[in-house]
């Protein structure tokens, strides 16, 4: 007896609304996390759009002071910070789209964990662990990248 495992289709292009930040921070765009993070159709397109804006949610508030420095600052938007050009696009953009990115895949990775509650999901659940820390370490690091601050905090006991 041979078995099919499908996937369900992926959303076509341009279906998946723009999320709209907070016109300083750049607008995201699900489609474009879709495809970094490889989602299929499993993901529908309303719970990217709602680990997006949680994602969103999370990022600007960790970048909250910061962003009120640039302001004073003068700055109009993330992209006008000084920084290094890439390929066109600024890396504190690219910084800050990599903490919303991982972010929100973490959430999506976290709740979809437990879709399958059999014994091999159970065992799949728990390999998903290390994936679910590297993304957390992901945002960790795309953040202190983007303000200056050292990666790593050491505390003597």
């Amino acid at each position: 007896m041979s078995s099919f495992l499908g996937n369900a289709p992926t959303p076509a292009v341009n279906t998946e609304e723009v999320i709209e930040n907070d016109g300083w921070f750049p607008d995201i765009e699900p489609a474009e996390l879709r495809k970094a993070a490889r989602f299929d159709g499993t993901v529908t397109p309303e719970r990217l759009s709602k680990a997006i804006l949680f994602a969103v949610s999370s990022v600007n508030a960790e970048l909250a002071d910061w962003q009120a420095t640039q302001i004073s600052a003068g700055l109009e938007s993330l992209a006008d910070v000084p920084a290094p050009s890439l390929g066109g696009l600024s890396t504190k953009v690219a910084l800050y789209t990599r903490a919303v990115y991982a972010a929100a895949q973490a959430d999506l990775v976290e709740r979809y964990r437990d879709y399958d509650t059999t014994g091999a999901g159970g065992k799949q659940a728990d390999a998903m662990d290390p994936r679910i820390a590297d993304l957390r370490r992901d945002i960790r690091w795309a953040i202190s990248d983007l303000i200056g601050i050292r990666r790593t905090t050491v505390e003597l006991i």
